[in-house]
């Protein structure tokens, strides 16, 4: 019972304040709004027996991104206020109302079904959930790993040369 409240209570500040960091005029209040989200969320993951996944989401987004965030928003001295609604608020609504049909497919097809996989929660409690997340991570998942990391050694050599004033 109290940890159906507590589930509530986390879901329900987490939507708040992603809203918040859309509809939110000041970027810094934005980042902010950020934060919280993370904690929020880093509280589900703990209520779901994953503490690996909430001290990730803590330390690598609620540490280390956020910051980066915030050092970028002071560096470039956003200070400009933007419309919210522009002219193409008719195409953000179609694209939100199609994308909240596509999480109501998804919960339906899948969440209503089930466990399936090979890591039912009976086999990560006896492994531990770090073992069975490097298990899938680096098993299954692996191409697609590889691939992101590659991604992000592309945009961090890409970023370096954007920066560098003579090559």
């Amino acid at each position: 019972m109290i940890l159906n409240i507590l589930f509530f209570y986390l879901a329900a500040v987490t939507i708040i304040s992603a809203l918040f960091v859309v509809i939110k005029r000041n970027a810094v209040h934005s980042a902010i709004a950020l934060l919280v989200t993370f904690v929020h969320v880093a509280g589900i993951f703990l209520l779901l027996n994953s503490e690996f996944l909430a001290a990730v989401q803590i330390l690598v987004y609620a540490g280390a991104i956020l910051v980066l965030i915030i050092f970028v928003i002071m560096y470039l001295n956003v200070t400009q206020r933007y419309r919210m609604f522009n002219r193409l608020k008719l195409i953000a609504f179609f694209v939100g109302v199609v994308l909240f049909a596509e999480v109501l497919y998804i919960i339906t097809r899948t969440a209503l079904k089930g466990q399936k996989g090979e890591f039912p929660i009976a086999k990560v409690m006896e492994m531990g959930n770090t073992e069975a997340i490097g298990k899938v991570l680096f098993t299954d998942y692996l191409f697609p790993f590889e691939i992101a990391s590659l991604i992000l050694l592309v945009a961090m050599i890409g970023a370096i040369v954007l920066a560098k004033k003579e090559i």
